[in-house]
């Protein structure tokens, strides 16, 4: 079992940049591929990026690919989602997730582990 926490989020304009962190415990996160998501007010979570549990391969929904980057470091526990170019619509909380498992994973339904959420609030 892991517990995840995130932290990072915040409020900022739009055009700034963000890194969320989200730190695992226990000592097999190399084992776990991990996902970000969000969920916006009055809207269904929705997924933002995935990681392999080596790092080696990430894949991100349409709408932040080119401006979000995950990256891990299994030494440390952590997964980061580094947003740059940060949209109003961009506005949410944002979750990290975890499943074990050798590819990247897209929907909810697929991860175990939940964190907590952190809040991102990007002003116009």
């Amino acid at each position: 079992q892991v517990q995840l926490v995130e932290s990072g989020g915040g409020l900022v304009q739009a055009g700034d940049s963000l890194r969320l962190s989200c730190k695992a415990s226990g000592r097999t996160f190399r084992s776990y591929a991990m996902g970000w998501f969000r969920q916006a007010p009055g809207k269904e979570r929705e997924f933002v990026a995935a990681i392999t549990r080596t790092g080696g391969t990430t894949y991100y929904t349409h709408s932040v690919k080119d401006r979000f980057t995950s990256s891990r470091d299994n030494a440390k526990n952590t997964v980061y989602l580094q947003m740059n170019s940060l949209k109003p619509e961009d506005t949410a909380v944002y979750y990290c997730a975890a499943v074990v498992g050798s590819s990247y994973y897209v929907a909810e339904s697929q991860y175990d582990y939940w964190g907590q959420g952190t809040q991102v609030t990007v002003s116009s």
